[in-house]
């Protein structure tokens, strides 16, 4: 099958990565087309525009940061509604807000093509690993028909129905979730530090114990290391999950609480220079309120 791809950055190039692997055709563009020269070198090919990729294929992946990055690449002059074929498909697997792609579904449907909301449930370093899952929806038939190209990027596909708009949801509340998480594990850490324990035996008990899994492992680890400013989710993008959260919650009357401890904590990290840190920077915000470090200081 020949795939196109839009968007290469840190997660759209481990995508295509494993979209060669799995023995697909793959045909790519980027902003920067620095960025493409590896993946021509692994027998990708690379397209100078939107339009001359969506000439080659008629499944295109989208694997972009926002709303904004996604909907000029949908609706500018040249973009996927005007480019690519009637039927064609368009699999969106960044995150983005659910009403937008509530939205953008509608537009492909008016214009004759097809949206699919597949964002990725993943870290990076999981999905080069082949351990990475991802949210589907969308109608049934144009699912099934990318299926073969979303199972040699992830190794679990869940359902979530025949509206992108539910897939887009759902990951919007999995980093609300593990948002949330990490912020609890930030005030957990610094509770154990102002009464003499050591980050890592802290560690210890919240990896071998009822939070013994992935997601509390990676970000114990991080938190009790210190190692911020290595980023496989920077905290920008948190602070965008995290608006998108509230309001996906404002436009259903649902209350989220939590989000916005989470949101003001990133945007104390964003505003004292760390929007490049990991988004587990938030535990240093915390360590700062806790009179543990002061500015400039390591957890």
């Amino acid at each position: 099958m020949k795939v196109g791809l839009i968007g290469l950055g840190k997660m759209g190039v481990v995508m295509a990565h494993r979209i060669l692997a799995g023995g697909h055709e793959l045909i790519v563009f980027n902003r920067t087309p620095a960025k493409a020269g590896i993946l021509k070198e692994e027998g990708a090919q690379v397209a100078d525009c939107v339009q001359s990729l969506c000439a080659e294929t008629d499944i295109v992946i989208t694997m972009l940061s926002d709303d904004r990055a996604l909907a000029e690449v949908i609706d500018d002059a040249g973009g996927l509604l005007a480019s690519l074929p009637v039927g064609g498909i368009h699999v969106a697997m960044g995150t983005h807000s659910a009403g937008y792609v509530h939205k953008a579904a509608e537009l492909h449907a008016a214009a004759g093509r097809i949206l699919v909301s597949a964002p990725m449930l993943g870290r990076p370093e999981a999905v080069a690993a082949g351990k990475a899952s991802l949210i589907v929806g969308g109608p049934a038939e144009p699912v099934e028909r990318v299926r073969p190209v979303l199972e040699s990027i992830v190794a679990r596909i869940i359902d979530a129905g025949p509206d992108p708009a539910t897939a887009a949801t759902m990951k919007i509340a999995n980093n609300f979730v593990l948002g949330c998480a990490i912020e609890a594990l930030g005030e957990a850490f610094s509770l154990v530090r102002k009464w003499g324990g050591a980050p890592d035996v802290f560690e210890q008990v919240i990896t071998s114990g009822m939070f013994a899994s992935p997601a509390y492992a990676a970000y114990a680890g991080l938190i009790a290391g210190g190692r911020f400013e290595q980023p496989g989710f920077t905290a920008a993008l948190g602070l965008k999950d995290a608006n998108l959260a509230l309001a996906a919650g404002g436009l259903r009357g649902v209350p989220l609480p939590s989000g916005n401890v989470w949101r003001d904590r990133l945007l104390s990290a964003i505003a004292r220079g760390h929007s490049h840190h990991d988004w587990s920077t938030m535990a240093l915000e915390q360590a700062r309120a806790s009179g543990l470090v002061q500015d400039g200081d390591r957890v």
